[in-house]
């Protein structure tokens, strides 16, 4: 089977909108950190960008990502990529009829946005307001006026976990893999 032995992806011109219905905190975060961080977690892109691969390897290859429209496959042969016709594969991909490498261009992205991620997108932002309050890094904060104290704690990977424990991460199942 053939392998991707490089991914690179341009940036997209911008992202979509965060869903309506969040709450004041969580609209006021930067919609594309939100949207960046679920892209980093799924094999999906919202808003189309270029996209080039490299893949080597004789046998079947997909593209890693979706929805991807493939403009251009190049072989290198004799030091420079060569325009190359090539079979596509009975399951939506292409045959690579030797060890190549391959070159594939075009964009990845776009499309209507799911509710499902919709509904990831409004959950992974609540939460991340929701875990904002505090100083930066801190992982307990002690706050004490007159008679009352609030003592509260936190994980310090709170961020790092913010997919998992908002819910977003099950949501996004589907979205995963290509």
């Amino acid at each position: 089977m053939a392998t991707t032995i490089k991914q690179t992806e341009g940036a997209p011109a911008s992202y979509p909108a965060a869903p309506s219905g969040l709450s004041t905190a969580a609209a006021a975060l930067d919609a594309n950190m939100i949207w960046q961080r679920i892209e980093a977690y799924t094999a999906w892109r919202f808003t189309s960008r270029s996209i080039e691969w490299i893949a080597e390897g004789c046998g079947e290859w997909h593209p890693p990502l979706a929805p991807a429209t493939i403009t251009t496959t190049e072989i290198w042969q004799d030091n420079a990529w060569t325009t190359a016709t090539l079979d596509p594969s009975p399951t939506g991909g292409y045959m690579l009829p030797g060890d190549g490498p391959f070159r594939f261009t075009g964009t990845v992205g776009g499309g209507t946005v799911p509710a499902a991620v919709n509904e990831a997108f409004r959950r992974l932002a609540e939460y991340m307001a929701a875990s904002k309050r505090g100083s930066p890094g801190t992982t307990r904060e002690k706050v004490v006026a007159g008679s009352v104290m609030v003592d509260k704690s936190r994980s310090a990977s709170w961020a790092a976990e913010a997919m998992a424990n908002s819910g977003a991460g099950d949501l996004l199942r589907n979205f995963r893999r290509v």
